[in-house]
């Protein structure tokens, strides 16, 4: 093993503990909102996914018809919403629905939402599913942003190929890289980001149940995906995306 990379360890988490109070949970929601502002998160999320749609279709976007992007485990939807907006100063038209399994969550997202739409018209949507067992909706293009390190390697697959055959277009999926520089770097940003005890938890935990690059490739191959294209982001990320493939003429 290459002395930067650690072995992946998969613990509970606080925030996926329906127990926890709802003044931490939110708390734990704004700091990872916080996070993923400073990381760029939604910027490159939505710059992959018009790179993605605009190879399949040079017109995607552009049209009458919006680009269907769902947010899979959208969470308290910060990142969602960002996405939403970047794409509509991006100039594509499209109707952006954020899914989790969380109403608590999906009230923060929604009252977000409301905030943002209260601005700008961005066709946001939050709908409540069980990805395990209702899988991904249809759309055109799925996104997600870290949900995947939640996973073991069958949910993972499954869950990737569920949101390839609901995807028409493709996919684009953020996710931490686990390495001694990705936990060192989550444990100084949730101390300094943070004043969330859950945050400052489970953010090492998330780098520790993390996949290296190499790791998150041979997953996409394994659930029956042509190689995905992965491109390292900062701080310590990755972007994955992947188009599904157009028939031969």
């Amino acid at each position: 093993m290459v002395n930067w990379q650690l072995p992946r360890t998969v613990s509970n988490e606080l925030m996926d503990d329906p127990a926890l109070p709802a003044a931490e949970h939110h708390a734990a929601l704004r700091a990872l909102a916080r996070i993923n502002m400073v990381s760029g998160t939604a910027s490159q999320l939505a710059r992959h996914v018009v790179a993605v749609a605009q190879r399949h279709s040079p017109q995607a976007g552009q049209q009458h018809q919006p680009l269907e992007v769902v947010d899979l485990a959208c969470g308290g939807g910060d990142v969602t919403v960002a996405v939403a907006r970047r794409l509509a100063r991006l100039g594509v038209a499209a109707r952006v629905t954020g899914v989790d399994m969380s109403e608590r969550a999906l009230a923060a997202a929604r009252s977000a939402a409301n905030a943002a739409e209260a601005e700008r018209p961005l066709g946001l949507e939050f709908v409540q599913r069980n990805l395990a067992e209702e899988g991904c909706p249809p759309c055109d293009v799925a996104i997600s942003s870290l949900f995947l390190h939640h996973l073991d390697d069958a949910d993972a697959r499954g869950l990737l190929a569920s949101a390839a055959a609901a995807a028409r277009i493709g996919l684009v999926i953020s996710d931490l890289v686990r390495s001694r520089l990705g936990l060192a770097l989550a444990v100084l940003g949730t101390r300094v980001l943070a004043r969330s005890r859950v945050a400052r938890i489970d953010g090492p935990l998330s780098v520790r149940a993390a996949r290296t690059p190499e790791e998150y490739r041979a997953l996409w191959v394994q659930a029956g995906l042509p190689e995905p294209s992965i491109t390292p982001s900062w701080p310590a990320r990755v972007v994955i995306s992947w188009m599904r493939p157009q028939p031969s003429s």
